[in-house]
């Protein structure tokens, strides 16, 4: 009896001696089903806190990540700030009556929409070379290359050499907008995939700051300073965070779609504590099992979006993006022009813009509590309701002619609008945006939807130019009505089809949308942890 005993306490040793598996990087391995049912139930178990204790550097990567985004955010709010800075208009604008400069409505247009016209082909170009390389590399691709075309936005001395250098920005900014809620939403836990994607709203909200802080110092000044030194602080970021993305670990989900098993074990523990990570080949064969329900032998292509159930989630991406442009993001964006026009003072106007800003990155941060507690949809749908009440508030405000009161009610408005804006629609838009598309055609799915915004926002710009502009429409306040119409078709659209995935791993994601439940109903439909279909 002894000597039985002693021989299964030899084997038992040298099993737990063994080394764990290694895999060539083509080979098809069976994945452990006990062991994924188990990492899954260990993240349906974990509390919002546990999860950032047991996953720091996953939460610090996605912070890095969604630095990228104040690129975007900068230049875009950059551009808005220059149509109402003097020096600027002196430079590139005309005379409009004596001693006031004014950059023309069709200029303004131009300037405002030629980032997005980049992005919009950046966005088209990150996801073939993201399925390729990683978001890893195409992000630090697309640093390197906005470093490159900052020079030409510099050295810019005419309306023309502006527009084109601000479509070359654009098309790293679309790489960046198309990577970082895909990349966020794939290394951390479910517990934390609303606030990781989240903070892409807060960057956008810092770049404005920033924005807010450099031209409202420099605005006054009476050469081309006023405009050259913002532009050229553009090169503080690139650089730094191209240098930390490369320690950066790629997406497991990537390296696991791309049969690179023993990289992606590898990377789920850098992105945990060792005693979260005490078997990461769990959490690789999580992935795997989610991964195989979307098993194709096919290549992911634009052409596989718009087939089957993938095209209801494509069209839940592309509509959650193009709606950001019609809730009111564009006075977010225009707010100082806005203030202006309502007939604030220029520095006023400057100083409303910065406070605006600051009062939006504050309701990103509440909203990381409200969409993770609260749902996604919750937050997203009556936060476009309210948004279109305030909308209807501004216009009428703007019907009463040009008055102290008329003008101080508008800006107020404007700013209230501004501000509910990231507390409810901006943040919990990206937390959909992440968690939607499937995870084999996620990179592809959040380009076509940036893609998306990019093609409702070029035409929603010349429209906003027309629409505030004193040498065109200049309706001011009125202007509310337009955009609280289509705040309200966004409503209608997004309560029937916007789906509420809070506490939902991928796997019963890709089952619920499989199922064609119906949106409404998501929350109260129950997904067996050992269903695979």
């Amino acid at each position: 009896m002894s000597s039985d005993m002693a021989e299964k306490q030899t084997e038992a040793t040298e099993i737990e001696a063994q080394p764990g598996p290694v895999y060539d990087a083509g080979e098809k391995v069976d994945y452990d089903r006990a062991g994924a049912i188990d990492a899954e139930e260990a993240e349906h178990n974990m509390t919002v806190i546990q999860a950032i204790k047991a996953y720091p550097a996953a939460s610090w990567w996605a912070f890095v990540m969604s630095c990228t985004i104040i690129m975007e955010s900068y230049c875009v709010f950059l551009m808005g700030q220059f149509i109402a800075t003097n020096e600027f208009a002196k430079d590139f604008g005309v005379e409009s009556s004596p001693n006031v400069w004014i950059i023309t409505a069709p200029w303004q247009s131009a300037f405002q929409c030629s980032g997005p016209i980049g992005a919009f082909i950046g966005v088209f170009v990150a996801g073939p070379i993201t399925s390729v390389v990683g978001y890893r590399w195409a992000t630090i691709g697309g640093l390197m290359a906005l470093n490159a075309f900052i020079f030409i936005f510099y050295f810019g001395n005419s309306q023309g050499m502006f527009f084109a250098s601000q479509i070359l920005e654009g098309i790293p900014w679309g790489i960046f907008i198309a990577n970082a809620p895909a990349y966020c939403a794939e290394i951390v836990p479910m517990r934390l995939r609303a606030p990781a994607t989240q903070m892409l709203q807060m960057f956008w909200a810092i770049g404005s700051i920033i924005v807010g802080g450099i031209t409202y110092h420099y605005q006054s000044k009476e050469n081309s300073s006023a405009y050259r030194v913002p532009i050229a602080l553009q090169w503080i970021f690139p650089t730094p965070l191209a240098i930390l993305l490369f320690f950066a670990p790629e997406s497991p989900w990537w390296l696991v779609r791309k049969n690179r098993l023993a990289e992606a074990e590898k990377s789920v523990k850098r992105l945990g504590r060792a005693s979260a990570n005490d078997n990461p080949a769990d959490a690789v064969a999580m992935m795997r099992r989610t991964i195989e329900l979307e098993a194709s032998e096919k290549k992911p292509s634009l052409i596989e979006l718009w087939k089957g159930t993938d095209r209801y989630r494509t069209l839940i991406v592309c509509g959650v993006y193009a709606s950001q442009n019609l809730t009111g993001n564009l006075i977010a964006n225009q707010a100082v022009y806005f203030f202006k026009q309502a007939g604030m003072a220029e520095n006023t106007a400057f100083a409303l813009g910065l406070i605006t800003s600051a009062l939006q990155w504050i309701m990103v941060m509440l909203s990381w509590v409200l969409t993770t507690y609260l749902g996604r949809r919750t937050i997203y749908v009556y936060g476009q309701c309210i948004n279109c009440v305030f909308l209807v508030a501004l216009g009428i405000a703007g019907s009463f002619g040009v008055s102290p009161a008329t003008s101080n009610a508008q800006a107020a408005l404007g700013l209230i609008v501004s501000v509910l804006f990231c507390l409810g629609p901006a943040p919990s838009s990206w937390v959909i945006i992440g968690e939607t598309s499937s995870v084999r055609l996620r990179p592809l799915t959040t380009g076509i939807g940036r893609g998306a915004y990019y093609l409702v926002n070029i035409p929603c710009i010349f429209l906003s130019s027309y629409m505030l502009n004193t040498d065109k429409w200049n309706l001011g306040g009125m202007s509310g009505y337009v955009w609280a119409g289509t705040a309200f078709i966004c409503t209608a659209m997004a309560w029937l089809w916007i789906p509420e995935m809070k506490d939902r791993s991928f796997r019963e994601i890709d089952i619920l949308f499989k199922r064609r439940v119906q949106a409404r109903k998501w929350k109260q439909t129950v997904v067996d942890i050992r269903d695979d279909e």
